[in-house]
């Protein structure tokens, strides 16, 4: 309905409703244009994150914000699984950098071979509203933006507009030096 408004679409006429799939399609395409650009999540969902190796001593997390590590599973060669008992990591929470830590030593040891699955939830909550006010903005210009060039055949300037840009822009992770050793 907020989209619907957004784009002024009239009400109460017999063909309302006739553009809802449109629109869903141009918000969805909006919130992960969006969320891919500032490595953020905005709707609150469970993530499984699968990795050979530790990078740091303390793991950064791909997405954020973490709400919560939900399970740490230490997968063999020969793909036995073993959960990591929760009392042995800790988040530590960041809203741009949030990292998987040992709690009291080290990361549990990854076996030779083998892999670790990290299962978390991240995101900034399950409600529209849960969403900061200056991205639901950002994810109602960018979907207008699509809805209304949906028929461009491509000719037009690629990259976000400049009202998304600043709206988002403080948002977005900053990465340097490289993403630490490998």
């Amino acid at each position: 309905e907020e989209m619907r408004d957004h784009l002024r679409m009239g009400s109460g006429f017999a063909e309302d409703g006739l553009q809802d799939g449109l629109i869903e399609t141009c918000l969805r395409a909006a919130l992960a244009a969006i969320e891919g650009r500032i490595g953020k999540m905005l709707f609150q969902r469970r993530f499984l994150w699968v990795l050979d190796h530790w990078r740091e001593a303390e793991q950064a997390l791909p997405v954020s914000p973490v709400a919560a590590v939900v399970s740490v599973t230490l997968v063999d060669a020969a793909g036995a699984e073993g959960v990591v008992p929760a009392g042995t990591y800790r988040l530590i929470p960041d809203l741009h950098r949030p990292r998987l830590a040992g709690k009291g030593g080290a990361l549990p040891t990854i076996p030779a071979e083998g892999l670790v699955k990290v299962a978390f939830d991240a995101g900034f909550g399950t409600a529209w509203t849960d969403v900061p006010v200056d991205l639901r903005q950002a994810v109602l210009l960018l979907a207008a933006e699509y809805y209304e060039h949906r028929h461009d055949d491509g000719d037009a300037s690629a990259g976000l507009p400049f009202g998304v840009v600043a709206l988002i822009e403080r948002w977005r992770t900053v990465r340097i030096l490289g993403g630490g050793r490998k």
